[in-house]
């Protein structure tokens, strides 16, 4: 319920969302960026979505987003082979907005955030919804089949088994 509740809300919110990303992102901070309106990140970030050896399955409408934001074959890559990607991976694939320094990160997007908050709020409120409208309706329902396919996986043997063994592994 959470993650459906967090998603729908990035989907159904009439502003827009900026993510700022300094560091290591893993796993729905990853997936859900794709739901936001601008990223950026350090030139120091990478992005990681670790599902399958979690017994877990794609959620943050990454089964739809990834494919078209990255190809089929990067997506594939990232989704189903957990393969780290770069910042310049993740800005050059269309998942980052801008990358810029860790020493002048903070005030970059103090910079952009600035800016936009000085802008007319219901030009950027109806911008959104146009930008967004041809594919908001499928994007809650691909939240929707995702988050019963990540209950159903939370329920089985298999991911209860995968996360009992990576506890396990870290406690060694």
């Amino acid at each position: 319920a959470v993650v459906s509740t967090q998603s729908t809300g990035m989907i159904n919110f009439p502003k827009p969302l900026i993510a700022a990303v300094n560091g290591p992102a893993i796993g729905i901070p990853v997936t859900t960026l794709g739901l936001c309106d601008l990223v950026y990140c350090t030139d120091s970030a990478h992005f990681r979505t670790p599902f399958v050896s979690l017994g877990q399955s794609p959620e943050g409408c990454s089964s739809y987003i990834f494919p078209r934001t990255f190809g089929f074959a990067k997506a594939n890559e990232m989704l189903l082979a957990e393969r780290q990607i770069s910042a310049e991976e993740a800005c050059t694939g269309g998942l980052v907005t801008r990358i810029f320094p860790e020493d002048t990160f903070r005030e970059e997007v103090d910079k952009v955030v600035s800016h936009m908050a000085k802008l007319p709020p219901q030009s950027m409120i109806i911008s959104k919804g146009l930008i967004r409208q041809e594919v908001k309706e499928k994007l809650l329902e691909v939240n929707t089949r995702e988050c019963i396919t990540l209950r159903d996986r939370w329920l089985s043997d298999e991911c209860m088994t995968a996360i009992m063994n990576f506890l396990n592994r870290k406690k060694k």
